[in-house]
């Protein structure tokens, strides 16, 4: 069978202020060689990853939800495959200054502002379109942001293309522009599970990190630079079980070449994950009510509370200027 792109209906959202009871549907990227993604519209969130084994064998190697009200469920659903913005990590006190003006965001984690607020990105339908060329199975996905959406400044225009190929690759990449100076900073939190089920504790984690954020008890940054992780327990520059171990960190990756490989040695799946983003977040899934540890999570994308930190990459974003992010994901078996 060929590379095929099909499409079906999920449901209707409960709706939420700014967008009413809307149609979702699912869109499945498949190549016929082994690798097939399907993707949401609600959330532009992937819902699955089906990748074969050494054996040949598909396998779904993400964490998915069984329905759409568990996708609509913040109780039950921790931003599972989600899209995350506009700002996809923490912002200490939920403000940020710009060019003197202090900006005030939703605080949804105690005092802090994250993942973009209680209606971020992943709480909306985004509007969708397919194609297919030259071997590539495409699904871009596009949404509008007005000025003062959870106290960000700028009405934001956004797209995620997700890009699948025979090749065995997963291409996400993030384009967004503003009508005034904000701050951007998108993600994909999906939970991976390359055995398709269980813990994730028998993976073999590799990040190309040499350097960690510090964090305070509230997972905000401390003053300083990151901690030199050389020869101590987070040193995965090469590969290292994750055993037991609760992993809530923001890598500092040390080059573009490569951001993490995560292997599964039961099934024999391997995921290499390619970046121009300067960290990965890597979380264990300890805090996953009923599924601990089905999956991990590895977000490249900025540092957090960047738009507070003079001392990491910026990630302020002005009118004229188009914010761009690509991530690959390129699977095999062996």
């Amino acid at each position: 069978m060929g590379a095929t792109i099909r499409r079906e209906r999920v449901g209707t959202t409960a709706g939420h202020r700014g967008q009413g009871p809307t149609e979702v549907d699912a869109y499945t990227l498949d190549t016929g060689e082994g690798l097939a993604v399907v993707v949401w519209t609600y959330g532009a969130q992937l819902v699955e990853v089906l990748v074969p084994d050494r054996e040949g064998r598909t396998g779904n190697v993400v964490v998915r939800l069984p329905d759409l009200d568990s996708y609509q469920d913040r109780a039950a659903n921790p931003y599972v495959g989600s899209t995350v913005g506009r700002y996809c990590r923490c912002v200490a006190g939920g403000r940020f200054r710009l060019d003197g003006a202090e900006h005030h965001l939703d605080r949804n984690d105690g005092d802090h502002h994250i993942h973009g607020g209680a209606l971020g990105f992943d709480r909306y339908v985004w509007q969708a379109e397919a194609e297919r060329s030259d071997g590539v199975l495409s699904l871009r996905l596009r949404l509008d942001s007005p000025d003062g959406d959870q106290g960000y400044p700028g009405a934001l225009s956004t797209e995620v293309l997700y890009q699948v190929s025979r090749e065995g690759t997963l291409t996400l990449e993030y384009r967004a522009t503003t009508t005034a100076s904000t701050i951007v900073g998108l993600t994909n939190h999906a939970y991976w599970n390359l055995a398709g089920a269980g813990r994730i504790d028998g993976h073999l984690l590799a990040l190309n990190a040499t350097r960690a954020v510090v964090f305070d008890g509230e997972l905000i940054p401390l003053p300083g630079p990151p901690a030199d992780l050389t020869g101590g327990p987070l040193d995965h520059r090469e590969p290292k079980p994750i055993g037991g171990r609760r992993l809530d960190n923001c890598f500092v990756l040390d080059g573009p070449d490569w951001a993490a490989r995560l292997h599964d040695p039961a099934s024999g799946r391997t995921m290499r994950v390619v970046t121009d983003q300067p960290a990965v977040g890597v979380y264990s899934a300890d805090g996953f009510a009923g599924r601990r540890r089905s999956g991990i999570c590895l977000e490249a994308g900025p540092l957090p509370d960047a738009p507070n930190r003079a001392d990491y990459p910026p990630v302020r974003l002005d009118p004229g200027e188009t914010y761009r992010h690509r991530t690959v994901h390129h699977f095999s078996a062996h």
